[in-house]
C-alpha cells in the first residue's frame, strides 16, 4: 500500500482509506447504503488493515452515531494500529445546538464521537458541511482548542466551497491557530467539478484531497448498462435523488471508455475508476466501501498498479465536461491561468 502525506502536514496516510457509512443501517438513506454490524465490519477491518489500509473514515450522524459505535468496537485493542477520520457539522439530536459548527456544538460533538469510538483522541476531524451562521473564527478556535487539548490531532472539511476554504484558511493565519490540512470532497470519473475551482486552490495552498463517493454514489460499478434496467439490489433506487445527477447517455458514454481500458488491463470498472483518481493532483486518500468481502477485495485492487498516459487520456476525454462560468472564460488564458490537470 502506498502512503501519501496529508496535505501540509507531516502524516502520511494510506491512498485508500475505508468509509463506514454502510455500518448500521438506521434510517431509510442508510439502510440503502447497508446494515454491516459487528461482526460483518470486524471481518473487514481485518481485510483492510492485512492489506496496509489502516485509515478509517466515519461520522457522527452515520446512523445516528451507531457506525462509530461498530468501528469503535472493530478496533477495540488496536487502536494504535489505524488511523481514524470522523466528521461533525450536520444533525444529530433535536436540540436547536445539535447542530452547526458553534463552540459549543463542536465540543460536545467531539466529546460524543471519542466516546463512541473508544478513544481519547481522533487523528483527523473534519467539518462535514460550511456552517454560514457561526463566525469562522469561533469554529476555528474551537478546533485549535480541541487539539491543543489532545483530543485531536489534524483538522479537514468537506463539502467546502472554495471561498469558505480559503476565507477559513486566513483565518487560522491571521490568528496562529492550526489550519484545514485536508478536503473531503465528491470526486470521480463523473463529477469533476472539483478540478474548476477546489483543485487549483488545494495546489495552491498544499491541500490534501479525501475523495468521498469515488464511484459516483456507485453508478461506476459495471453493474449499470446501457438499455438495462437498473439492478434490483442498487442503493441507487433510494438514493439517486439525493446526490450529484448524471445524465445517463455521458454516463454510458464515460463507461464505455472503462469497458475498453478493462480489456486492456484487466482490471475491474471499479478498479480503473479508482486508478484514475490516484493519479490526479492534490489526491491524498481515497475512500472505499463495500457491503461485503467481494467487494472491498475488488476495491482494494485498485491500488500497486498505474493506469497508463494514454488509457488515462482515454478516460479523460470522455469524462471531460464543459466548464461552467468563470471557468469556460478562463480556459481561453491557459498561459495566464494553467490547467491543474
Amino acid at each position: 500500500m502506498e502512503y501519501r502525506k496529508l496535505g501540509y502536514s507531516g502524516m502520511k496516510v494510506p491512498v485508500l482509506s475505508f468509509g463506514t457509512a454502510t455500518f448500521g443501517g438506521i434510517g431509510e438513506f442508510f439502510k440503502a447504503w447497508g446494515e454491516t454490524g459487528i461482526k460483518e465490519a470486524t471481518r473487514l477491518i481485518d481485510i483492510c488493515l492485512e492489506h496496509g489500509t489502516n485509515m478509517f473514515d466515519t461520522a457522527d450522524m452515520y446512523s445516528d452515531g451507531l457506525a462509530e459505535e461498530i468501528l469503535g468496537a472493530t478496533i477495540k485493542g488496536r487502536r494504535d494500529q489505524v488511523i481514524l477520520s470522523t466528521k461533525a457539522t450536520f444533525r444529530l439530536g433535536n436540540t436547536p445546538n445539535d447542530v452547526g459548527s458553534s463552540r459549543y456544538h463542536l465540543i460536545k460533538a467531539c466529546e460524543g464521537s471519542l466516546k463512541r469510538l473508544g478513544t481519547d483522541y481522533i487523528d483527523l476531524y473534519q467539518m462535514h458541511g460550511f456552517d454560514a451562521t457561526t463566525p469562522i473564527e469561533e469554529t476555528l478556535s474551537a478546533l485549535d482548542t480541541l487539539i491543543r487539548d489532545g483530543k485531536v490531532r489534524y483538522i479537514g472539511c468537506s463539502n467546502f466551497s472554495g471561498w469558505h476554504l480559503m476565507k477559513s484558511l486566513a483565518v487560522s493565519e491571521r490568528y496562529g491557530w492550526s489550519r484545514y490540512v485536508a478536503y473531503q470532497g465528491y470526486y470521480s470519473l463523473i463529477g469533476r467539478e472539483y478540478e474548476w475551482e477546489l483543485m487549483p486552490l488545494a495546489l495552491d495552498q498544499k491541500i490534501g484531497l479525501v475523495v468521498w463517493s469515488p464511484l459516483g454514489y456507485g453508478r461506476l460499478t459495471g453493474k449499470l448498462r446501457r438499455g438495462q434496467p437498473l439492478p434490483a439490489v442498487s442503493r441507487l433506487h433510494k438514493t439517486a435523488d439525493m446526490g450529484p445527477h448524471v445524465p445517463g447517455e455521458y454516463l454510458y458514454h464515460v463507461i464505455d471508455a472503462m469497458d475498453e481500458v478493462a480489456q486492456e488491463t484487466g482490471k475491474t470498472l471499479p478498479q480503473i475508476a479508482l486508478n484514475w483518481l490516484l493519479q490526479r493532483p492534490t489526491v491524498s486518500n481515497v475512500i472505499i466501501g463495500a457491503r461485503n468481502e467481494e467487494q472491498l477485495r475488488d476495491n482494494l485492487g485498485a491500488a500497486g498498479w498505474s493506469l497508463t498516459k494514454s488509457q488515462i487520456e482515454k478516460l479523460d476525454k470522455a469524462s471531460k465536461l464543459p466548464p461552467i462560468y468563470p471557468y469556460w472564460h478562463q480556459s481561453f488564458s491557459e498561459d495566464l491561468i494553467p490547467p491543474p490537470v
